[in-house]
């Protein structure tokens, strides 16, 4: 009998996972590649954790407005060097956007670059016209208003740009930030606050001699280095744009929200004691969960608490990169505090979606294939092509999407957040990203409620996304 390809994926196994600098399961399929630096590497724990600016409003009343420049600009990221980076404002990452729960949020994008952008608010329950659809292109000089009615549960969401066939290049040139919305129900919990709410973007790039971070093209445009269609692996940690930074902390309790930032490159990350998740990339989950380590693909967050009373004073406290072995930053215990935070045993009410609620189930299939007599990734056979509807769904509607790969795809959904099916239950959290592991077949249950239009869902690995491994779904009334 001959087998369909989701049945000889299924065959070499589930969960198989290549070592993003080695070889695939399937022999010939491209993996991320390490960009080596020719800058001399700076020494780990040398700089302090910087904290990105909040961003203020530029006006309040039932709407808060907010102003954003994307802008080149100068960055002094390796010590003894200048970075140009592509930045928010001029900085990277850019400022933090901190909103709430069913208060509108405008955002206004002026381009200050010399190339087109789009913004898109990852992990945001938004409008088709405010999305950041990929050739919703912000021309240079132009400026761009992006209405977030917010309606959605508190979460650490980031915004970063979603250009067409450039999201990679122009992701790794800086233009990222964070975006956190809080509500009600996590303000009563008596988590860490102030200075011990502490976010970590985390990313990883490469540093020529002259300080600049250099990029091999997108693959199949002009200049581009083929060998990278894979993904771009950068050899330099970043945390809030320093490399391989060290905090200072009290004997207490910290609550780290964490993105990973990066263009291809997964982290599990450690700190060789407890770490106890309260939320993922929807919020928080209905209880903790105490873990070794947290995996994250590119896209994903994690709402984490350590507690480093644990520690003594002078103790240093590596979080590590087990995916990768190697360092992410530095924690150094350097005092007593009071410390009246708790990690409730309960956290949040979170509904499961009823399986059997599901109208359609649908199948795709994240693969290599033939683009213009080259590889590139598709879905379905197909590369993305913006005057195609992949998938028509009813406005309100719940479904089962299906997702299979080949070698390894971070996957993310535009506009519905999304619970991922184990044996047939879903699990009780909510995700807008979660990574196919090598030769794996995935379940997912969303419902798609709020807003009519058309959307997209695609790899996350940016390098796979800027090569075709998108697709459209419509949302119709």
């Amino acid at each position: 009998m001959r087998l369909t390809r989701r049945e000889a994926l299924a065959t070499i196994g589930l969960g198989g996972f290549a070592l993003v600098t080695g070889c695939s399961l399937l022999a010939g399929t491209p993996v991320p590649q390490v960009l080596r630096s020719t800058a001399p590497l700076p020494e780990p724990f040398a700089v302090p954790l910087p904290v990105p600016p909040v961003a203020r409003p530029t006006r309040r009343g039932d709407t808060d407005y907010y102003d954003l420049t994307a802008r080149q600009a100068v960055a002094a990221v390796i010590p003894g060097l200048r970075t140009p980076i592509w930045g928010y404002d001029g900085v990277f990452p850019g400022p933090t956007i901190e909103t709430r729960r069913d208060r509108r949020t405008v955002v206004r994008l002026t381009n200050g670059l010399a190339a087109p952008t789009v913004l898109h608010l990852h992990g945001g329950h938004t409008p088709a016209a405010s999305d950041g659809h990929p050739t919703d292109l912000v021309l240079p000089g132009a400026t761009r208003e992006y209405d977030y009615p917010m309606t959605q549960r508190a979460a650490t969401l980031w915004y970063h740009d979603h250009r067409m066939d450039y999201t990679g290049p122009q992701v790794w040139r800086g233009l990222a930030g964070l975006f956190l919305v809080r509500d009600d129900e996590e303000d009563a919990l008596p988590l860490p606050k102030g200075e011990r709410e502490v976010p970590l973007v985390i990313c990883d790039r490469s540093f020529a001699a002259d300080g600049t971070m250099p990029y091999p093209g997108v693959p199949g445009k002009p200049g581009a280095k083929e060998a990278y269609m894979g993904g771009v692996l950068g050899d330099v940690t970043l945390v809030n744009g320093a490399p391989w930074p060290v905090l200072k902390v009290a004997r207490a309790r910290y609550r780290l929200r964490v993105v990973n930032a990066s263009n291809a490159r997964p982290y599990e990350l450690s700190t060789g004691g407890p770490i106890v998740q309260i939320g993922t990339d929807g919020g928080l989950l209905p209880a903790p969960r105490t873990l070794d380590a947290v995996r994250l693909s590119p896209g994903e967050r994690a709402d984490l608490v350590v507690d480093f009373a644990a520690h003594r004073i002078g103790d240093r406290v590596e979080l590590r990169d087990l995916a990768d072995d190697g360092r992410v930053m530095r924690f150094d215990v350097d005092r007593d505090a009071p410390d009246d935070s708790a990690i409730p045993a309960v956290l949040s009410k979170v509904d499961r979606l009823d399986p059997a609620s599901a109208t359609v189930t649908r199948d795709f299939e994240f693969t290599s294939g033939n683009l213009h007599g080259g590889t590139g990734w598709l879905i379905n056979g197909k590369p993305y092509a913006a005057d195609r509807v992949d998938a028509t769904v009813k406005l309100g509607a719940t479904e089962i999407w299906r997702f299979t790969s080949d070698v390894s795809h971070p996957i993310h959904l535009h506009l519905a957040h999304f619970q991922v099916l184990t044996d047939g239950a879903p699990n009780p959290e909510w995700k807008d990203t979660v990574e196919l592991r090598e030769a794996q077949t995935l379940e997912v249950i969303a419902r798609f409620d709020g807003y009519p239009g058309r959307y997209v869902f695609h790899c996350h690995n940016l390098e796979h996304e800027d090569m075709a491994m998108m697709a459209t779904f419509d949302v119709i009334p």
